[in-house]
């Protein structure tokens, strides 16, 4: 059976701030984010279902990434564990969506983190392909699975 990829785009709204970066990307600030996740898998196969056809249904894929990674990034403040939260904290309300991540909080750190959730809520007939996060309009960064 042929192996085929069926790709969902999520939009969130999250700010990030970081670490000791040289430029202004060291100051808190906000994107339009643009996730799209790419599943690979074989169409299934049962005349009688009503998910005949399908590698996964679109509407299965969207419930799973937006309640589980979408519904915790949107509107949320993604900040490095070095850096001084205390006084994040302090501020109360205005950070209540404050999300503290290992890691600098960049594209590419933020790929990592969310194909490795992602895989996580997959059943183990499919597998995550790749997983793509415009940071911008023309800024983009990219996992794939066959690279890892």
């Amino acid at each position: 059976m042929a192996k085929i990829r069926v790709t969902k785009q999520f939009g969130f709204e999250m700010s990030h701030a970081l670490l000791n970066y040289d430029g202004l990307c060291r100051n808190i600030h906000g994107h339009s984010y643009k996730l799209q996740v790419t599943i690979a898998g074989e169409p299934m196969q049962d005349a009688g279902s009503p998910k005949d056809g399908m590698v996964i249904d679109f509407s299965i894929l969207k419930k799973l990434i937006q309640e589980q990674i979408i519904s915790k990034l949107d509107h949320s403040l993604m900040i490095n564990e070095k850096a001084p939260i205390d006084k994040l904290s302090a501020v109360g309300q205005m950070y209540e969506r404050l999300q503290v991540v290992p890691f600098q909080p960049t594209s590419e750190n933020m790929v990592l983190y969310i194909a490795g959730q992602v895989k996580l809520l997959l059943p183990e007939h499919l597998e995550l392909f790749s997983i793509r996060l415009y940071e911008t309009g023309n800024s983009f960064a990219e996992w794939y699975a066959s690279d890892n």
